[in-house]
């Protein structure tokens, strides 16, 4: 008996069908639709992984730097341990884009990142992904968290200082809500559409009918109705179906209504509208509605509302997860991270250019840094600011005005022209 409570005590303290919040989370069935909504059979959706892939890989292939403070200017801080892990390869199993790919999926289905953190005395050496359905996240009479990880090797409790822990959009504060849990009518809606327009189109876009006819059977001749039904009514989607010749009067009375009534493609098309309202991400991105929404003059306003609105609120979230979560109380004073958004340019060669131009004649890029960009070495007297007068070094452009002035006046002296004269007159 006792080894039982102990047995039992474990399980609800691991996910199990126990948990009902981790249940309904994880993957309970829609009541309306009947479908099993969780975050394989939601990824299953073309809409869906369109989505989640769209905002992991767009974020994922983002620099993610490290800078550090120096008064009013900033530098890349190389030198320091978390650049390494957040810039180059966090663990030893994964690149920096495998990892912020994993680590955005997560947000976008579960609302919850988290990561187990390594230390080789005080030192970050890897974080190394954990999966969000099989953690709970428990609040302690004390105040701490304590986070319980249903691992398939035994269950693990960490505290707050060996996971980090990336939030989603959320209500406490403590954990994120689920995307998928929230989303589950609307995604199992969907998948009910789908799988009726697949039976549809599998049953050669005929509907179902009814054999009506005049008195009744005994068991024998429905039995041998049955079978010349299976044999010869009922066709495929490839043969387009038979129809047999019946004895008597038997009437055929078909029960569904057609593809046309059912508004099949107008409510498939409602369904994509609305995953992509769940994710945030305008359905042209994706690939839905007309070539010109897609590829119109409105496409570089649609970025920019996809940067701002979808992609802002994810970075914002990691850089001051990492603020709070990977460096210690004194490097906050000193250290942070941060995305660098000019890696969207990078495809674009145009509004490159235009960014490079514009940095260069306003004096607020540096021809050092615009080659650094692009991966080009330094050049010599690359490192001074310039603007679009003659861009000239803002340091001598007293100097060089003042030599100018002087050189002209000395020509027209020894040329014989009275240089006290206004410019007019001369």
């Amino acid at each position: 008996m006792k080894l039982f409570k102990k047995v039992m005590a474990f399980a609800r303290k691991s996910f199990s069908i126990s948990d009902a919040k981790g249940y309904r989370e994880a993957g309970g069935r829609d009541p309306e639709s009947g479908h099993v909504v969780n975050h394989k059979t939601a990824m299953q959706m073309a809409t869906v992984w369109a989505c989640v892939r769209l905002i992991s890989e767009t974020i994922s292939t983002l620099p993610l730097m490290v800078y550090q403070r120096n008064g009013e200017a900033r530098q890349v801080a190389r030198a320091h341990p978390l650049y390494t892990i957040l810039h180059d390869s966090p663990n030893a199993d994964m690149t920096a884009v495998e990892f912020w790919e994993a680590i955005i999926a997560q947000l976008c289905l579960w609302g919850n990142a988290y990561c187990l953190k390594t230390y080789a005395g005080l030192k970050l050496i890897s974080l190394d992904p954990l999966r969000p359905d099989l953690m709970r996240v428990r609040r302690e009479r004390d105040g701490s968290v304590t986070y319980v990880y249903s691992d398939p090797l035994g269950l693990k409790e960490y505290t707050d200082a060996e996971v980090w822990h990336v939030k989603g959009f959320g209500t406490n504060g403590l954990c994120g809500l689920s995307p998928i849990a929230y989303a589950r009518r609307s995604f199992g809606a969907a998948m009910a559409a789908d799988r009726a327009s697949a039976k549809m189109f599998a049953n050669g876009m005929r509907p179902t009918a009814v054999l009506s006819m005049k008195g009744f059977m005994n068991k024998e001749q429905r039995g041998l109705m049955k079978e010349k039904l299976m044999d010869s009514l009922f066709g495929s989607a490839e043969t387009g179906g038979r129809m047999m010749l019946l004895e008597g009067e038997t009437n055929y009375v078909p029960l569904s209504i057609n593809p046309m009534d059912a508004q099949m493609l107008e409510t498939r098309t409602f369904n994509i509208e609305e995953m992509c309202r769940w994710f945030g991400v305008p359905p042209s991105m994706i690939g839905h509605g007309t070539a010109v929404s897609n590829w119109g003059t409105g496409r570089e306003q649609i970025m920019l509302g996809f940067l701002t609105f979808a992609l802002r609120p994810y970075l914002t979230r990691i850089e001051q997860g990492i603020k709070k979560g990977l460096l210690s109380a004194p490097e906050r004073l000193s250290y942070f991270a941060e995305f660098s958004l000019e890696g969207l340019l990078r495809a674009d060669a145009a509004a490159r250019s235009a960014f490079y131009a514009s940095g260069g004649q306003n004096g607020w890029l540096t021809r050092n840094e615009i080659r650094a960009f692009e991966n080009l070495p330094p050049m010599p007297g690359g490192d001074e600011l310039t603007v679009q007068s003659n861009l000239i070094p803002l340091t001598l452009l007293g100097k060089i005005t003042n030599s100018a002035q002087a050189a002209k006046s000395a020509i027209l002296t020894w040329l014989g022209i009275d240089t006290s004269k206004d410019d007019d007159e001369t």
